[in-house]
């Protein structure tokens, strides 16, 4: 595969990631609370403490592409607010940005710079992260090494409850089962960190696809006491391919001096959800 298309590839997984975790119809139902006992619930205390309390995370990261049996390796850079804006940029032969991935809580903006054009529209317009529950505080636990609930900006104390836990090994398991996405989470009970995040969306007529998002070598963040995972690898595996991502973070910094917001030029071109996914299939 050529790198041209390993780019393209680069550019457009994580929107296609969320593509196929979406469904047409409704897929979140609502749950009973469970009642749970005093274990598990000190074990979801601890691992709801581990989620961070500052209000930038920026970094240099190293993005990784497999699929088909090819790889690719980009630089780039990472830079988060939290509750307003994740940003990823990804760069080609270690200068040149090649593509910039935001989310912020009103919409996503992909921009593939190499062929200028973009992609911008709020969450309501993209019927997969719609009618997924995915938003833009989803991919902010996600990315925060942190628990989350479908359609949920926050988790009370009710919303705790309806968790299901299983602490009967070392690692402890939390789950949330939705009608057609099912949510489980693999924590330590020690220390309360998420080592595995895993978004399962079942379709019985043309098979399953799963998402899963690993959290690797955790230090602490600098000027706090809350560890951070320094690797993430994540993997998409549908019924007919299987792509892996992997994150690995390098200088995790609290950098504010940054404009949160990216202004498109002129000279790209507005394409649709549909385009990008087009070109994604035709690689």
């Amino acid at each position: 595969m050529k790198t041209t298309n390993f780019l393209k590839i680069a550019i457009m997984a994580l929107p296609l990631m969320l593509a196929s975790c979406g469904s047409k119809k409704k897929v979140v139902e609502e749950q009973k609370p469970v009642v749970i006992n005093t274990g598990q619930g000190e074990f979801l205390t601890k691992v709801s403490k581990n989620a961070q309390t500052t209000k930038f995370i920026t970094s240099k990261v190293k993005f990784s592409v497999d699929a088909e049996s090819q790889s690719i390796t980009l630089t780039g850079n990472l830079k988060m607010k939290r509750d307003d804006v994740i940003r990823l940029q990804l760069m080609a032969f270690g200068f040149v940005e090649a593509a910039r991935i935001e989310f912020t809580k009103d919409y996503v903006l992909v921009m593939d710079r190499i062929n200028k054009q973009y992609l911008k529209a709020p969450y309501r317009q993209i019927d997969f992260l719609r009618n997924s529950g995915l938003n833009f505080y989803t991919l902010q636990a996600l990315f925060w090494n942190e628990l989350f609930q479908p359609n949920r900006n926050t988790l009370t104390a009710e919303d705790m409850k309806k968790f299901v836990t299983n602490t009967e090994n070392e690692d402890g398991i939390i789950s949330f089962e939705g009608e057609k996405l099912d949510y489980s989470w693999l924590a330590s009970q020690s220390t309360g960190l998420i080592k595995m995040a895993n978004i399962l969306y079942k379709d019985r007529f043309n098979g399953n696809t799963q998402l899963n998002w690993d959290y690797i070598n955790f230090e602490k963040l600098e000027d706090t006491n809350k560890q951070f995972p320094n690797d993430m690898n994540v993997v998409l595996t549908t019924p007919k391919k299987e792509v892996k991502l992997g994150i690995k973070l390098n200088y995790i910094k609290h950098e504010t001096d940054w404009e949160t917001r990216t202004e498109v030029s002129n000279k790209y071109r507005e394409v649709s959800i549909d385009d990008i996914l087009r070109r994604f299939m035709a690689l």
